[in-house]
């Protein structure tokens, strides 16, 4: 087989690249490559030519898809809005991702006016709850709502009603839903805890990206996070910038008492003794000395 350095050897020079090569032999040859098949026929005067029309018309004539000079301003700097090396046209400039924050937000407030507007009583919880109470947002992959068991088949069909998709996993504490493109859990015990009429009159209501609704109160929001501790689950990281932020609304002499023997809850509030974010349980430390 012959190759470009060959090709040098022989003509005394160095290799021309292979695409002006055959660029070359079509011109002088008018007609076939040999390689690509019959050459196309020369267009009529004054009609476009064939990579001309698809440039107008936004395609990509080497099949790399859609281009769209308008996707570039002229601030953006020489190169930028001009073609692209090899002919290709104007790249089309990627859209930007969704904003998972809002998409998440967007759903919560749509499934709890449905609840709301059915009557059924709930309670916001969660890392949205967190963040309707001041916590910075750092949502998780869903929303967390709180019901009560006896409440699920009628909620259920508030939202199939709706048109909200609801299935029921294998877990027997929640159902599923989906708004917006984002998961809704709809919880009925928090932490192995149920949710009980209590627990949910207790909840403050408070806007969340504008929408009121019912939210579980601080202690009750803390309590279900410090419930959840196990030696599997121990992600003091997540839950600590919430404690932080909600430490004088929240009745720490409850759940210290609530936790009491549960080995991660206590090491998660002695943590935040030694951080001073609460004050040290010193009657428990005179108990314990006695």
């Amino acid at each position: 087989m012959r190759n470009d350095a060959q090709d040098a050897t022989r003509q005394g020079g160095p290799p021309e690249p292979s695409g002006l090569r055959l660029a070359g032999r079509q011109q002088a040859t008018g007609g076939a490559d040999p390689a690509r098949g019959p050459a196309s026929a020369p267009a009529a005067p004054g009609a476009a030519a064939p990579g001309d029309r698809d440039a107008a018309a936004g395609h990509d004539p080497a099949g790399h898809g859609t281009v769209r000079s308008a996707d570039f301003g002229a601030a953006e700097g020489p190169g930028v809005g001009g073609p692209v090396a090899g002919g290709l046209g104007h790249v089309e400039r990627p859209a930007h991702p969704p904003d998972r924050t809002q998409a998440i937000l967007e759903a919560t407030k749509h499934v709890a006016g449905l609840l709301k507007a059915g009557g059924h009583p709930f309670a916001l919880a969660g890392s949205v709850a967190a963040y309707a109470h001041g916590v910075p947002a750092s949502f998780q992959h869903d929303t967390d709502f709180a019901i009560r068991r006896e409440d699920a088949e009628a909620v259920t069909r508030e939202l199939e009603k709706a048109g909200v998709q609801v299935r029921v996993p294998p877990e027997d504490w929640l159902i599923k839903a989906r708004s917006h493109g984002e998961e809704i859990d709809l919880i009925f015990e928090l932490a192995r805890q149920p949710v009980t009429a209590e627990m949910l009159e207790r909840a403050q209501v408070l806007p969340v990206d504008s929408v009121r609704m019912p939210v579980l109160s601080p202690t009750d929001l803390v309590a279900s996070l410090l419930a959840a501790f196990s030696e599997h689950h121990c992600d003091f990281g997540s839950v600590l910038p919430i404690a932080r932020t909600l430490r004088e609304k929240i009745d720490w002499d409850r759940l210290r008492t609530e936790n009491e023997g549960a080995p991660m809850p206590e090491a998660f509030l002695f943590l935040l003794e030694r951080l001073n974010v609460i004050d040290p349980d010193e009657d428990h430390r005179e108990e314990e000395a006695t």
